[in-house]
């Protein structure tokens, strides 16, 4: 039953109770009952069948708009992703691309003239934006390729990007996630995956870790506390003030916009990049 038929139930209901027990104390009960007692019995008939009809068919306009709501929260978030690659695609990916031709000629100007010195660092300049180019060409991927809403297979990206960093770094991993798919709305699960990845990119580029964990759970109060552990080189001062560490203002500028704790700590010769939702919020 849609909300539209739902709405009319609704609105019909208690018109066409109060017309049937009209007709049926007129036509049968009108010499048991006298006027006085039917008027009396009329708003308490009325309000037994709004407890039981009406107030079921209430339940389910509601379960419907949550359905709606969730319905177009998705959409949005599906329409972000796809607003951020095409962003990705028109802007960093074709700078990178005309990047790399400028390279080719200066490296082939480096040639002509005998420069070994420009030759190297054109070789070097070369391999960081192909780094670079990669890493943006698999953001794109991500964001058009959204994880599927099955039951956690929203979690695989993550799985395989932690896979990928161990493989790239000879690490060892340990991956552990216990928080339910309907835990998360969709939003927090856009938001979550790009704050994971983005921790993780940084293990692989930074770390030099032979140790890396990816950890979810729900906390005591209805929260989740997600982490993301290496023992690698790790950090000194505070690596958030680091001109070159935008990854890490991007993760806590999303947590603080999803209301989430944001915290990164080293301990016992691991690091730890912590994100916790207190519970009893949703976004």
């Amino acid at each position: 039953m849609d909300r539209r038929n739902i709405r009319w139930f609704i609105l019909w209901i208690p018109t066409i109770t109060v017309g049937l027990w009209e007709y049926l104390r007129h036509t049968l009960l009108l010499p048991y009952l006298s006027m006085e007692l039917g008027n009396f019995l009329t708003p308490f008939i009325l309000l037994a069948v709004m407890l039981t009809l009406v107030r079921s068919l209430f339940r389910k306009l509601e379960e419907s708009e949550e359905a709606l709501r969730r319905e177009k929260e998705a959409k949005a978030a599906l329409e972000e992703r796809e607003r951020l690659a095409q962003q990705l695609h028109d802007g960093i990916a074709q700078s990178l691309f005309l990047l790399a031709v400028k390279l080719d000629r200066l490296e082939q100007a480096a040639g002509a003239a005998d420069s070994a010195a420009v030759r190297e660092l054109a070789g070097q300049l070369r391999g960081t934006v192909r780094v670079m180019h990669d890493d943006v060409r698999q953001a794109i991927a991500s964001l058009r390729q959204p994880p599927s809403p099955a039951e956690a297979a929203w979690v695989a990206p993550i799985r395989e990007l932690l896979r990928e960093t161990v493989e790239l770094t000879e690490a060892e991993a340990a991956f552990r996630w216990e928080i339910p798919d309907d835990a998360l709305t969709p939003k927090e699960k856009v938001e979550l995956h790009a704050c994971l990845r983005e921790a993780l990119l940084n293990v692989r580029k930074h770390a030099r870790a032979t140790r890396v964990a990816v950890t979810g759970e729900m906390t005591e109060d209805g929260g989740f506390r997600c982490a993301v552990t290496d023992n690698g080189v790790g950090f000194e001062g505070d690596p958030l003030a680091l001109r070159d560490r935008f990854g890490l203002r991007m993760i806590r500028e999303r947590a603080e916009k999803m209301g989430w704790i944001f915290s990164l700590s080293r301990r016992g010769g691991e690091t730890a990049l912590e994100l916790k939702k207190p519970g009893g919020k949703r976004p």
